[in-house]
């Protein structure tokens, strides 16, 4: 299944790192940068986290808020957030339902073995509540940049 951009964003509500529950609702009147990514403690999703972390108040200072997901249980997430001071929600997409809903759970080779897995993506999320961008197939470089600037330009 795949998501286009300008339909409604799919609802969901998944539990959070901290033991919380958050709905996309939550966040009805802000810009969301909802960002799958494949694992926690890994290389690039580290350097992704990182890179949001460290640009975090910019985006709060647009109004947008940031969601981290991907299929990792909560407790994965909690040591994650702590060891890398993240000041946003992980969420736990343990059975991949919210990520074949935005159409990022795919069939990946690496090494000559096929599995499926989350493609690493980002969508953003108008405070109407409508996808305004996707990106698919992220490459972590510079690309909290691109978004950050994407809303920056949107919301002026």
């Amino acid at each position: 299944m795949s998501i286009e951009v300008g339909v409604q964003a799919p609802e969901f509500e998944l539990n959070a790192a901290g033991s919380e529950k958050v709905k996309l609702s939550d966040y009805k009147g802000k810009y969301v940068v909802l960002y799958f990514y494949p694992k926690d403690m890994t290389p690039g999703c580290t350097t992704q986290a990182c890179d949001f972390r460290d640009r975090h108040s910019e985006f709060s200072d647009v109004n947008a808020v940031i969601l981290g997901v991907s299929p990792d249980p909560v407790d994965k997430h909690d040591k994650f957030r702590d060891k890398y001071d993240l000041p946003f929600h992980l969420l736990a997409d343990e059975d991949h339902k919210v990520s074949e809903a935005y159409g990022v759970w795919k069939l990946k080779k690496n090494f000559g073995k096929e599995y499926m897995g989350i493609e690493r993506s980002t969508f953003i999320i108008d405070p109407e509540g409508k996808i305004i961008k996707e990106w698919k197939k992220v490459k972590v470089k510079d690309h909290v940049e691109e978004a950050l600037t994407y809303i920056k330009n949107e919301s002026n």
